[in-house]
């Protein structure tokens, strides 16, 4: 058993009387005698013993609530003697005892000792045991947050790119829009660049067949992305394809990737079995209604502008957070607990995304992305949460904090894009728990807003990131990666802890 599943209020019913009231008495502090180790910057094991004053009085309390509804053979509720009361009654308020004990020591030690803790403590409640005499003993690990220096965040030097959104640019998008809503056509002839083909897709380690994906149908892009590996000059290897014909690729796994794979050279084996031409529609009324509701063409490239602009500013913001956070991170040279990075790893998949979706990225842009993560999780995990651990300490000193109409603006942002209701949005996110991952999204990006409006910029040229990716949302080794089996929301079965410092919103 966990302390997470400790409720705080029913773990203090029995012993404050007040705290029906809605206000929290204050509580007499408990006499501790805690030694704290430091295995890592992140690691602490902390041992704990509580005298036997502490544990008296805590019984005492607990006896001073119950006495006025102590029922006893032969007296009338209330009336029974203490000390026969105590002696029917003490075992059975052993364990609530123990929960307020340990609940209390555990918050006195946060605060005393300014521990941030960013994953619950560890250790098995029910092995604790309340001694009959003599002091109650319990040591624990924690996670915190690590200590360090404040990097100076005022007056730094930004570069910002810049571009201009033309019609040129809106007719790519627009473009790009009716080819989602496109039709594939068969073609008796080469494949060219940007074509479509259907094929048997094989992967081999020398002649070990390590995993097959028949019949898959793929965009020959510049690149071709799965979540353990990638492709490198995919399209133009492919271009002159038949179906038929068989093209044989090297692909390169990540270091990521499952064991069995990980860090290899692959053949990709695509045996064609059919070259495809997207056939763009005509954009009649009914397309524009299904697109957004629009009533025409007009509306529909403002619609698309907006996009891209908005798309402008996520480039922006993540290359003024790159700088920002490299400056602010080029002392933090402590190491992470693997354990904590392959808990997090997941979040931070989920964040990536939704920061893509509410600055209006298309699902294409966002499975490039999400492979393009997994295939170096542990070290983006640590990087990114070293900038978390900064922007957190900033927003506390400068008591940032989220609202409600921060959310409701989130929320709009990413059902615009998804064409969801934002009511089925937020029940989404929450039945996820991903609010917390969304909070965290919220209060970085206010304090990334701060440390801008306190910097001096150099307008630079939008360079686009990255070539043209195909992205497929599945594995060359045929199996999920060591670090996604690590994480329970990836089984379906339990929840990933929020990420550090944040609090669970319902």
């Amino acid at each position: 058993m966990s302390p997470s599943e400790i409720d705080p209020e029913d773990a203090d019913v029995a012993t404050d009387p007040e705290a029906a009231d809605g206000e929290a008495p204050e509580r007499e502090p408990l006499t501790l005698d805690v030694k704290i180790a430091q295995p890592s910057a992140c690691q602490r094991h902390i041992t704990v013993t509580i005298p036997r004053e502490d544990i008296d009085r805590y019984f005492a309390k607990a006896f001073d609530e119950l006495m006025p509804s102590a029922t006893v053979p032969g007296f009338r509720a209330g009336r029974a003697p203490r000390k026969l009361v105590e002696h029917r009654f003490r075992k059975d308020l052993v364990e609530q005892v123990k929960s307020s004990l340990v609940m209390d020591s555990l918050a006195q030690i946060t605060e005393e000792h300014k521990l941030s803790a960013i994953s619950e403590p560890d250790f098995d409640l029910e092995a604790i045991e309340v001694p009959e005499e003599g002091a109650l003993n319990y040591e624990f690990d924690l996670e915190v947050r690590p200590e360090f220096d404040m990097p100076q965040w005022k007056g730094l030097s930004i570069r910002r790119p810049m571009r201009e959104i033309g019609k040129v640019e809106v007719q790519q998008q627009f473009m790009r829009v009716l080819g989602r809503r496109g039709r594939l056509v068969p073609f008796d002839g080469p494949a060219e660049v940007d074509d479509h083909v259907t094929a048997n897709i094989t992967f081999l380690d020398g002649e070990r067949v390590v995993s097959e994906h028949p019949e898959q149908a793929v965009r020959l892009a510049a690149v071709l992305s799965l979540r353990d590996g990638r492709i490198e000059k995919f399209g133009s290897a492919m271009a002159g394809v038949r179906a038929g014909q068989t093209r044989s690729l090297p692909v390169q796994i990540s270091e990521e990737a499952a064991e069995s794979v990980r860090g290899l050279k692959l053949t990709a084996r695509f045996e064609v079995l059919e070259v495809k031409k997207l056939e763009i529609p005509e954009l009649t009324a009914e397309l524009l209604q299904e697109l957004g509701g629009f009533d025409s063409e007009g509306e529909l490239r403002d619609a698309l502008r907006d996009e891209l602009e908005r798309q402008l500013t996520y480039h922006q913001e993540q290359q003024a957070r790159k700088q920002i956070t490299a400056l602010l991170t080029a002392a933090a040279t402590w190491e992470l607990p693997p354990e904590l990075l392959r808990r997090q790893s997941r979040r931070e998949l989920e964040r990536a995304k939704l920061e893509l979706r509410r600055s209006g990225f298309g699902d294409e842009e966002i499975q490039a992305k999400e492979n393009q993560i997994r295939q170096n999780v542990l070290a983006s995990t640590a990087r990114l949460l070293k900038e978390h651990f900064i922007l957190e300490r900033i927003a506390e000193e400068e008591k940032i904090a989220d609202e409600e109409s921060d959310y409701d603006h989130e929320i709009s942002l990413i059902a615009a894009q998804s064409g969801e209701s934002q009511r089925r949005v937020r029940a989404h996110l929450e039945q996820r728990d991903l609010m917390d991952v969304l909070r965290n999204q919220i209060i970085e990006r206010k304090v990334i807003e701060l440390v801008l409006s306190q910097a001096t910029f150099q307008d630079v040229p939008f360079e686009q990131e990255g070539a043209d990716v195909e992205a497929l949302d599945w594995s060359a080794g045929g199996q999920l990666d060591e670090t996604e089996e690590d994480i329970p929301e990836a089984k379906h079965g339990g929840q990933v802890e929020p990420l550090p410092g944040t609090e669970q919103r319902g």
